[in-house]
This record gives C-alpha cells, sequence and structure tokens, in this order.
C-alpha cells in the first residue's frame, strides 16, 4: 500500500469515528430532551455550558433510579383528592393559610411517592426525572409560597399558587384530585374550585 493510500484509509476512518461520536452525541441530547422538556432547556441556562448541563442531568436520572418509588394505592389516592378538595373550599376563607397546606400536602404527596423532601432544589432534581413538564409550576408555586411567608403575596398570587400546585399534585397523583361538581360545570364563577375562576 502507498503512503497516500494509507493516509485515505486513516482519513476516512477518522471521519467515520468523528460521525458516529456525533450521532450518538446527538441521540443522547435528544433523549434528554425529551426526558427533560422545559427542564432541559433551564438546565442548559444554568449551566456554564450545555456539556455541564447534560451532565448534571444524566446524573439526576443516576440518582432518580436509586430511589425506591410506590405507586399510590388507591386508598391513598382517594385520602388525597379528599384532602385537595377540603383545601380547594377552605381557600375562600383563609387564602394565605391554605397556600401553606397546599405545600404541606404535596410534600407529603411527594415523601409516600418515596420521594427525598429534604432541600427544595433536590426535591426539584429528583422529580424533574419523571415530573419535568410541571416543575415550573412547583417553583412558582412555592415562589409565591415563601412571599407569603414574608406577608408579600396579593390574594390573587395565592390564588395562582393553589393553581401551580395543583398542577405537580395532579401529576404526582396521576389524575385530577378533583372533578368539576355538577353545580359547577355551569357555573364558571363557582368559589369552591380555586382554579375554575
Amino acid at each position: 500500500m502507498s503512503p497516500t493510500q494509507i493516509v485515505v484509509i486513516v482519513l476516512v476512518v477518522l471521519v467515520i469515528a468523528a460521525v458516529a461520536v456525533a450521532a450518538r452525541s446527538y441521540a443522547r441530547r435528544r433523549a434528554l430532551r425529551s426526558r427533560f422538556g422545559p427542564e432541559y432547556d433551564r438546565a442548559v441556562a444554568e449551566q456554564d455550558s450545555r456539556t455541564a448541563a447534560e451532565r448534571e442531568l444524566r446524573e439526576r436520572e443516576r440518582r432518580h433510579a436509586e430511589l425506591t418509588l410506590t405507586p399510590l394505592a388507591p386508598e391513598s389516592r382517594a385520602r388525597y383528592s379528599a384532602a385537595w378538595e377540603e383545601l380547594q373550599v377552605r381557600f375562600v376563607d383563609s387564602p394565605a393559610e391554605t397556600v401553606g397546606e397546599a405545600d404541606e400536602l404535596v410534600t407529603r404527596l411527594i415523601a409516600e411517592r418515596g420521594y427525598p423532601t429534604g432541600e427544595f432544589s433536590d426535591q426539584i432534581a429528583h422529580l424533574s426525572v419523571e415530573h419535568a413538564r410541571t416543575l415550573g409550576h412547583y417553583r412558582d408555586a412555592h415562589d409565591i409560597h415563601l412571599r407569603n411567608s414574608r406577608g408579600e403575596a396579593s390574594t390573587e398570587e395565592l390564588r395562582q399558587a393553589v393553581v401551580h400546585y395543583r398542577a405537580l399534585f395532579a401529576d404526582l397523583l396521576g389524575e385530577e384530585p378533583v372533578g368539576a361538581r355538577p353545580s359547577e360545570q355551569h357555573d364558571p364563577d363557582s368559589q369552591h374550585d380555586v382554579t375554575s375562576r
């Protein structure tokens, strides 16, 4: 074989290797985007590079795989749905307290499903693997809850917090916690369901 042929073969092998690496990288990126949805973009924005963000998301997947997650028993699901319905009814008379109760109820549900409930950032990281599409709601609700604890949240913000908590709550529960009551189906201004206003 001539030196030119050897160089050409080496170049072809290098090009094929580069294409294979690029294809693998693209496939991994696509899988992460698909799994994490908006959380992927958020991680990229928060990290120094896309590579660092993807490394962080893969680490979240690894930690998530170590959890022992349990589906809710029908009795637990019914109990949580009833608790949520009571919470929504109480909102009318005491919105500030209800937001705190919503935060506690969501935290109990997170714990019962098997997720850690320590630091909020750890909760977000663990939840992001299976519940990434509702984490924006959880972040917004938590921010309003913190402002509420300082006395800085308006009643409309408190209502929005409950709506945001409900999105994650329903995602964790696997169903809407409270169906529309017959009297609410024709009454869009009903105060029993804070999410319908």
